[in-house]
């Protein structure tokens, strides 16, 4: 639903090949450890994972320094850090929200390389001049897929049967997650620390990927941006949650308005997503002040683009009514039950706010969901503003509702912001603690107790 959003100093990620600036940081104290994976290779190009811990004292600024055996390696583009090389020699500085790392943290960095001769893997990683002695392998640190029981391990591939999100095992199945606020603001908060609670303490089923398009997002550099997506799908995948990529168009409020936009999105993170099981794309968060044939006809455009690349994942259409199924703006489901898109393995997008959206909106859920595949990508506990009390009784009936009705949900937001549907207090993402009840609002220590009980996956 609409929101008010306080202005906030955006978060510039430098991403890319730029030159290193600013003062030397201090030097890690004991160590650190480096985890290298190639995530994927083709003719002449690879993409690798680096996954930096620090094993000495806490480290505020640092750069990662490393070499390329052969000399035709070079790095083309890199994410989550700023990227440089020259000859063999490579170096990645910590940006803003990820430039303190506390003794024991992590950090996952990536880039996209390209080689003409053989494709070793690095040696001699280094954390400002300090030798990092950790392991250094081509596997990925976390196990293999199907051995630790993630909810990606479990379920695989999604498709829609029916009215239901279905499973590997064409078993109808409920997700149950967490939003990111706008990655342009809060991109501190998605870190390898607080992913690792995500999944790890609320036992989270699926991240939303809240990417702007106008509000200083996608618009502003889409290049940065769509790397920043990439980076959190990967790390979502690490950890065996699935990647919700929402395309958060919000103001203006017709899809159409970024059409152009949506297709090249969505073209590039298709193609580079395509083999992975655990993403699924929201194409327009919250359609407004436009009718549902407009939105249709947005979808029909943009689906086949995703379709072209990959062929098999879960996209989510938003509906009229900032994603109510017209209820906000006087209609119902009927305009969709009777004009679908003309579309397969597709859900429909409905949004509500526990505080303002109560029986008339429960209700056009109900009956919906016996016609209609749908998922909640996006609710909160209090007023639709974002702000307000939370209003526990109508949250705990909108979520006993979906339960019953097996439909997915992710709820806005795993962000410290300062706004009171949020799940974590102000300054939760300057430290380390993502998941006790002292970091925890009471939306937040709400959901919490709601999304960590034990999943039911069925598997036969």
């Amino acid at each position: 639903m609409k929101r008010i959003v306080a202005l906030l100093a955006t978060c510039a990620t430098a991403l890319g090949l730029t030159a290193l600036a600013g003062p030397q940081p201090a030097a890690a104290a004991t160590g650190c450890k480096v985890d290298y994976t190639v995530t994927s290779q083709w003719q002449g190009g690879f993409q690798a994972g680096v996954k930096i811990t620090n094993l000495g004292d806490p480290v505020t600024g640092w750069t990662l320094k490393f070499s390329l055996p052969d000399a035709g390696q070079k790095v083309v583009q890199g994410w989550n850090a700023t990227w440089s090389q020259s000859g063999s020699t490579v170096s990645a500085a910590g940006v803003d929200w990820n430039r303190t790392l506390a003794t024991g943290a992590s950090t996952d960095l990536g880039f996209t390389g390209s080689f003409t001769g053989s494709n070793p893997k690095p040696s001699a990683f280094t954390l400002n001049g300090v030798t990092c002695t950790g392991s250094v392998g081509d596997t990925p640190s976390n196990p293999d897929p199907g051995s630790n029981g993630t909810p990606v391990d479990v379920n695989g591939q999604l498709h829609v049967c029916g009215v239901n999100l279905c499973n590997q095992y064409n078993r109808p199945i409920q997700l149950r997650g967490m939003s990111t606020h706008g990655i342009q603001w809060f991109s501190k908060c998605y870190t390898s620390a607080s992913l690792d609670a995500l999944a790890k303490d609320w036992k989270s089923d699926l991240l939303r990927i809240a990417m702007y398009v106008q509000e200083n997002g996608y618009e502003t550099d889409p290049a940065g941006f769509t790397s920043r997506v990439n980076s959190l799908v990967d790390m979502a995948e690490a950890r065996g949650m699935y990647a919700l990529i929402d395309f958060h168009t919000l103001t203006p409020g017709d899809p159409n308005y970024n059409l152009d936009r949506a297709k090249t999105f969505f073209a590039s993170v298709a193609a580079r997503n395509a083999a992975k099981k655990n993403v699924i794309y929201e194409i327009a968060n919250e359609p407004n002040g436009v009718s549902w044939t407009a939105i249709k006809n947005y979808a029909e455009q943009v689906i086949p683009v995703i379709r072209a690349a990959d062929p098999d994942a879960v996209i989510i259409v938003g509906t009229r009514g900032w994603s109510s199924l017209g209820v906000s703006d006087g209609s119902s489901e009927t305009e969709v039950v009777n004009n679908p898109v003309n579309a397969t393995n597709i859900m429909y997008t409905f949004h509500f706010y526990a505080a303002s959206h109560k029986d008339n909106y429960r209700a056009t859920v109900s009956r919906a969901a016996s016609k209609l595949p749908l998922f909640v990508t996006e609710f909160g506990t209090v007023s639709a503003t974002g702000g307000g009390a939370m209003d526990r009784t109508s949250t705990t009936a909108w979520l006993d509702l979906l339960d019953q009705l097996k439909i997915s949900y992710a709820n806005w937001t795993y962000s410290d912001a300062d706004e009171s549907s949020a799940a974590l207090k102000p300054g939760t993402c300057n430290g380390s603690d993502y998941s006790s009840s002292g970091v925890l609002t009471e939306s937040g220590a709400l959901i919490k107790s709601r999304i960590s009980t034990a999943d039911s996956f069925p598997t036969s």
